[in-house]
């Protein structure tokens, strides 16, 4: 995922965007955890099918969508601190 053009974009709206992606972690953090967990608790419950690895699936998309994020927000910091902000 490219960022976009940082240099345009004013204090405010990086302070936003940073709270954004921070936002994105703690909710990618939940869904990991409650996919892990149902995955835990269907194998202890029913053991292990077909069915039980779905969570699992789940949560390692959501990992993988979250690999963008990271470099928006390596950006972001870069652009804060050149505009000495951080």
């Amino acid at each position: 995922m490219k960022p976009d053009n940082l240099t345009e974009f004013t204090d405010d709206q990086l302070f936003q965007k940073m709270k954004n992606i921070k936002n994105n972690k703690i909710i990618n953090a939940v869904i990991v955890g409650a996919t892990v967990g149902i995955f835990f608790f269907g194998v202890m419950k029913n053991g292990l099918g077909l069915f039980t690895f779905f969570p699992l699936v789940i949560g390692y998309l959501v990992i993988k969508n979250s690999a963008g994020d990271k470099i928006i927000e390596q950006e972001i910091r870069k652009e804060m601190q050149s505009r000495d902000l951080v």
